[in-house]
């Protein structure tokens, strides 16, 4: 899994650890190589029915279905003060898994200066939403000559670790201005009375703002409503300085009348598509960029099953797509979605249980993503049908709740023992290159460590390599549970009945070839004892998994022929694929093997960091007629939802 670590990169880790006292937060939303579609809402005219909140998908930014058939996903009725909304805006929370949607309160039947409130909306899935109606003239004194607010849109502001909500208001007779006020931590109202946050040098009006960060700089798109109204740019280095650098130019690329601009990054990729309502016509027009700057129309390049007017877009992962699909119906002709990687997010080493107890599925990774494999934590995510994956949380953090050691958590393992009537969970873990035991109740914790390392050090007449990446098995012909572990050597001991304590006299330095390298993995089929591991450096495209066989849980190994069981496949550029583990679905003969790659598709672009930035995969393992494993083929469509 992983180079071997001199002792005096060791200390230097340590050293940095405790000399800045800095512990990172746990990843908790998706990385960008997990957004695999997107989400844009929007809604579609000036008749009431048409003033709502509606939803579309698309997987590649260009080519959008509608969902709930073009119908509402929230009625405007149970939200507005008005009877209905526009200008939804969407937006994803600093978390990573929280949504805010703002919207204008607001039917064109009765006047385009007769509104004067804004709906704040928050999920954390997608499709439940709560809101709150935020009436400016009502909440705040000194707007009572207030006639408008119009298109309201979020942005977390790290420098006051907020929530900006910034639209725009008209009083009287002074012209349209953006402002922002502060919501409050419940995502339900303004912390206090909106400020002026961005008013042209021309003091002409201007409206529907959007704004988006890039290399540390906010650039504000809005519409001026001038002799010749347009979309231009305005940018800063601080949201609520006051000082900003104006553009001179126009940004639409058509000469009809346009409104409405949404600006989004395009998913593994450099470039922008900013995006704006050609309302006098009844259509959207589509630009991209890569400087936010200079922008070419890509009209010939999207289709649509609807039209849209003045919306906003948001990149998506592949379970939230499955979640609004569930709830809203799967567009006709929409394209299949992969169900590769497994896992959202940067793991590796993963172990796959199926639970007698629960009817579950669990998946126990390493929590990648750090400089030289410097995680300190363990996740669970859990699963009816290996598919749909929900992530559990943190289950064991070396820096709260293991004594002996703070660094590097690896490739941990875990077995389910029914102990006196009862079920219990061994969970064996990689801590600072040594190998631990926490004990729960559950699959998903809590764990409590035993309070001291399990294995320490290398078996005797052992040289080099690392005490890491341990298995547990328990023979199904005897229900005794043996341990195997190493880099560079495989070792294999039987376990007491206590499961947390080792029978020493059992220790055994089992003997594959010279392609072992790490990650062991034995499963049980047909009176035949199946060991597998890793081959290569997991920093190495062409990192695999090989196999052998055996006669009892100990050795001796025959190793077959052709014995490699999953290897790269170079023309789907899938690479690094390796340290396994299997899962059999219970009483039929049915195989999954749970593996990690380089993150993709750019994983391999990385280098030497491909390797702890990795990902968790699936595919289906099958045996042929005479018990050989027959080699697997990496894939990025997965596998379909699995029925016991």
């Amino acid at each position: 899994m992983k180079r071997v670590f001199s002792k005096l990169f060791i200390a230097f880790i340590t050293a940095a650890t405790c000399s800045t006292g800095a512990i990172a937060q746990y990843k908790t939303g998706p990385a960008d190589k997990d957004y695999v579609g997107y989400l844009f809402t929007y809604f579609t005219g000036n008749d009431v029915k048409d003033e709502a909140i509606k939803f579309g998908i698309s997987l590649d930014g260009y080519n959008y279905k509608a969902l709930n058939g073009n119908q509402p996903v929230i009625d405007s009725k149970n939200i507005s003060s008005t009877g209905g909304v526009r200008d939804p805006h969407i937006l994803r929370g600093h978390d990573g898994k929280t949504f805010y949607m703002v919207v204008t309160d607001m039917t064109s039947s009765k006047g385009w200066d007769s509104n004067r409130a804004m709906v704040l909306l928050k999920s954390t899935d997608l499709v439940n939403w709560k809101s709150s109606v935020v009436n400016i003239q009502t909440a705040f004194p000194g707007n009572e000559n207030l006639k408008r607010v119009w298109a309201p849109q979020t942005i977390y502001d790290a420098a006051a670790g907020k929530y900006m909500v910034y639209f725009s208001m008209k009083h009287g007779n002074d012209p349209d201005k953006i402002y922002y006020a502060y919501a409050n931590a419940d995502f339900t109202a303004l912390e206090a009375a909106p400020k002026e946050l961005f008013i042209p040098k021309s003091k002409v009006p201007c409206i529907d703002g959007d704004i988006i960060e890039k290399d540390g700089v906010y650039h504000l798109f809005y519409k001026t409503e001038t002799d010749k109204p347009g979309i231009k740019v305005a940018t800063t280095k601080n949201l609520t300085s006051g000082k900003w650098e104006e553009s001179d130019d126009y940004k639409q690329q058509t000469p009809e009348s346009v409104e409405g601009a949404g600006v989004f990054k395009l998913n593994n990729s450099d470039e922008y598509i900013l995006m704006y309502d050609v309302y006098k016509k009844g259509a959207y027009q589509f630009t991209k960029s890569s400087d936010l700057n200079h922008f070419t129309v890509i009209d010939n390049q999207v289709t649509m099953d609807f039209k849209p007017r003045h919306g906003t877009i948001m990149p998506v992962t592949r379970s939230e797509l499955k979640a609004l699909m569930k709830k809203w119906g799967t567009p006709k002709d929409f394209p299949a979605l992969n169900n590769n990687p497994a896992l959202p997010g940067h793991y590796a080493d993963p172990e796959v249980l199926y639970s007698n107890n629960t009817g579950k599925y669990y998946i126990y990774p390493t929590s990648d993503g750090f400089d030289g494999w410097g995680g300190y934590y363990f996740k669970v995510f859990s699963s009816d049908d290996l598919t749909d994956w929900k992530d559990e949380g943190v289950i064991l953090d070396l820096k709260k709740d293991v004594s002996w050691a703070n660094r590097n958590a690896w490739a941990p393992c875990i077995v389910e023992k029914k102990i006196n009537g009862v079920y219990k969970y061994f969970y064996y873990f990689t801590a600072a290159q040594k190998i631990g035991v926490a004990v729960a109740d559950s699959p998903t914790g809590p764990f409590k460590d035993s309070g001291k390392a399990l294995i320490d050090s290398a078996p005797e007449g052992v040289k080099g390599g690392q005490e890491i990446d341990p298995d547990v098995f328990t023979d199904p012909k005897t229900n005794k549970s043996y341990l195997y572990w190493g880099n560079g050597h495989m070792a294999g001991v039987e376990l007491n009945d206590d499961m947390i304590s080792i029978n020493k006299k059992t220790l055994t330095l089992l003997k594959p070839d010279a392609t072992f390298r790490e990650g062991t993995y034995v499963i049980y089929r047909n009176g035949v004892y199946y060991f597998m591991w890793s081959e290569d450096d997991t920093r190495s495209p062409n990192y695999k998994v090989r196999y052998a066989t055996a006669k009892s849980p100990l050795g001796k190994f025959t190793i077959p022929k052709d014995n490699i069981v999953l290897k790269q496949d170079a023309d789907k550029m899938l690479f690094g694929t390796g340290h396994n583990s299997v899962v059999q679905v219970p009483g039929k003969d049915e195989w999954y093997i749970v593996y990690h790659r380089f993150a993709y598709p750019n994983g391999y672009k990385l280098g030497e960091a491909a390797g702890y930035n990795r990902e968790v995969c699936i595919d289906r393992l099958y045996f042929d007629k005479k018990g050989n494993i027959i080699t697997v083929k990496p894939t990025l469509e997965g596998i379909q939802p699995v029925k016991k």
